[in-house]
């Protein structure tokens, strides 16, 4: 191959790489999801490096970390009311996350990336 083709294909791959990227590049609004979790009482049972009654966010990081369903599962998790287990045993129904507007998707996943993210 020559050098000018090499060179056009090294571009070529380096800005496809880029685009496949570029939804994981997302930047997430800290404050915004920060936000919404105090609208929610979040930090009730939640801190971000500490256990309450629910894990620490930086501990649900890390059971989610490299797992390429982690953002599905906890939004399915925040947004159906699922039981979720207590240090003490018992289980009750999670909050439901709520946006304003209602069901915003948007406002969801930044909160989800934003646990993600710790």
């Amino acid at each position: 191959m020559k050098k000018p083709a090499r060179s056009a294909l090294s571009a070529t791959l380096a800005c496809a790489a880029l685009l496949l990227l570029a939804p994981a590049a997302h930047a997430v609004d800290a404050e915004a999801a920060k936000s919404l979790a105090r609208q929610n009482n979040c930090f009730k049972c939640h801190a971000v490096d500490k256990d309450k009654d629910g894990p620490s966010y930086k501990k649900v990081a890390a059971k989610f970390h490299g797992k390429a369903n982690a953002e599905a599962r906890l939004i399915e998790h925040i947004t159906s009311g699922e039981k979720a287990k207590f240090p003490d045993g018992h289980e009750e129904e999670h909050k439901i996350v709520k946006t304003s507007p209602p069901k915003d998707m948007d406002q969801i996943r930044n909160l989800v990336q934003w646990i993600l993210a710790q």
